[in-house]
């Protein structure tokens, strides 16, 4: 068995957390003074699980989607995602893990003003190197999960902020990630179209895809599964949507 046939079926045979974050320390340095960040946070998620990450500003929450996301890495501290361990990947080994194992969805949709739908949809293909026909073909596939493929010549201008943020999922599931991070995803978005896209996330989860939401509202934290509450750079809570609310109770 070849060096590649050996990577892909030990990646396929493996059954751990899909995330694991192991004693995370996050520091920045300001002159002479350490700010803690995150500070001995451990958390495990396993695959098919909608978890939702909740803190208000400045309680570390931002931190912790950046490091899951590989969008940085921890001061100390190991972060394993499905068998890899990013916390020691250099920029170039974090960019492809962002590429091939993570779909993001972020609050202000990220979409590129001068580009139709389509090819923001396929831009993640398009950066790992597939030939067009191909990327157009799944981006309409993702446009289709989400209901927009009718938009798919469609500038982000010509479309609504609820299309929009539909076009930034697809975008996300282009390329069948293990992992789909969203950043408060309805925070541009009016009640009616919050729910409608809560209401997709909730059906990709019930799909199998994994969600962490990144969330300061205690409403969209309890549409997911399972609540980690964060404050002043720790873990202070984590368990059912019933456990905590009964928890904010009292």
């Amino acid at each position: 068995m070849n060096l590649m046939k050996k990577k892909q079926q030990s990646e396929a045979e493996y059954s751990g957390p899909l995330i694991q974050l192991i004693d995370i320390h996050k520091v920045y340095y300001m002159g002479n003074s350490e700010i803690y960040a995150n500070h001995g946070i451990n958390l495990e998620i396993n695959e098919g699980e909608f978890v939702a990450i909740i803190g208000k500003s400045g309680s570390g929450k931002s931190t912790i989607m950046n490091i899951i996301g590989a969008l940085d890495v921890p001061t100390s501290g190991q972060y394993i995602l499905k068998g890899k361990d990013v916390s020691k990947m250099n920029d170039n080994e974090l960019a492809t893990i962002r590429n091939k194992m993570i779909g993001f969805i972020f609050q202000q949709y990220n979409l590129l003003p001068k580009e139709r739908l389509i090819n923001n949809v396929a831009l993640p293909l398009l950066y790992s190197g597939m030939g067009k026909e191909e990327r157009n073909k799944r981006a309409m596939e993702a446009l289709k999960k989400v209901d927009i493929d009718d938009k798919y010549r469609n500038f982000p201008n010509q479309m609504s902020g609820g299309q929009q943020q539909r076009g930034a999922v697809a975008r996300a599931l282009v390329t069948n990630p293990s992992l789909i991070l969203a950043d408060e995803p309805t925070g541009a978005l009016d009640s009616r179209t919050s729910v409608e896209i809560l209401n997709f996330l909730k059906q990709l989860n019930r799909e199998g895809n994994t969600i962490v939401l990144i969330t300061h509202d205690r409403s969209v934290a309890e549409e997911a599964n399972r609540i980690v509450s964060i404050q002043d750079g720790t873990i202070t809570f984590d368990g059912t949507v019933d456990e905590y609310r009964k928890q904010v109770a009292g």
